[in-house]
């Protein structure tokens, strides 16, 4: 039974994609189309802002693309060194709060502890992180991309916790997302389920989806990775045959196996 995955592959050199592996052990036969592309931007900036933690109670991360900055912004010799031999240190005595586990093991490669990884979306987190923080004091640094949702900088506002946020990545479509979309339909069919796993993804992929698979579109189950994907996909008029209770391949996979009453 096959299902597409709208998301991009995890990187090559680490082995096969963990949603692939675990779609399979329940018999899915698993695609990924990449849907979003990403540019970094404001690495200098960030790097300034990263070589003042005294100015900073802490760090947010919610997404994987966020942490990328973050090391593509120590790759640099000098930087790195600086980071290790000293920024490192401090930023450790500080909390850095992440959204999800694949950001949790990208923060623990740049040398910190993720704190609130088990928070599936941005509301969760704030709600985590306004019971752990004290409201007026230092900001906290967020690095964040160019379609964030104002979720979190909202809540925290409300608590009186002070945000400091820096676009460090632009979200634009994949350039062959179309074609691969086309490619898909015309070679493997109508897929028995759909996983959207960002609202972006929704935006970008559903008249292509809608063209591409014309009136059988209905037999298709469609799955969100979480509750903002969710939100997104209704608010488009996409029934939501299942949420993933976290955004992990198990909880995928076990949503999309009871939606399609396996």
């Amino acid at each position: 039974m096959k299902v597409l995955l709208l998301k991009d592959p995890k990187d090559r050199d680490s082995g096969p994609d963990p949603y692939i592996q675990e779609l399979g052990l329940y018999g899915f036969e698993a695609s990924l189309i990449p849907v979003l592309s990403f540019e970094f931007v404001s690495l200098q900036t960030f790097f300034e802002k990263l070589s003042l933690p005294d100015r900073y109670e802490g760090l947010i991360f919610t997404s994987p693309r966020a942490v990328e900055a973050a090391k593509l912004c120590l790759g640099e010799n000098s930087k790195n060194e600086a980071w290790r031999n000293s920024l490192k240190e401090k930023w450790k005595t500080k909390s850095a709060y992440v959204v999800g586990k694949a950001t949790a093991s990208l923060v623990e490669e740049i040398g910190l502890a993720p704190q609130g990884e088990k928070c599936g979306n941005s509301e969760k987190l704030a709600g985590y992180l306004c019971a752990r923080e004290t409201p007026n004091s230092s900001p906290l640094l967020f690095p964040c991309g160019s379609l964030k949702r104002e979720v979190l900088p909202t809540i925290l506002k409300e608590k009186g916790i002070s945000l400091e946020s820096l676009t460090v990545y632009q979200t634009a479509q994949h350039p062959s997302l179309q074609e691969s979309l086309k490619n898909y339909f015309s070679q493997q069919g109508i897929p028995a389920s759909i996983t959207f796993f960002s609202p972006s993804g929704v935006r970008f992929c559903l008249q292509h989806i809608q063209k591409f698979s014309g009136d059988l579109i209905n037999q298709i189950k469609f799955a969100a990775i979480g509750p903002t994907t969710a939100e997104a996909m209704e608010a488009e008029g996409i029934p939501v045959s299942c949420t993933a209770e976290n955004p992990t391949p198990q909880d995928l996979a076990a949503g999309i196996k009871k939606a399609l009453q396996l």
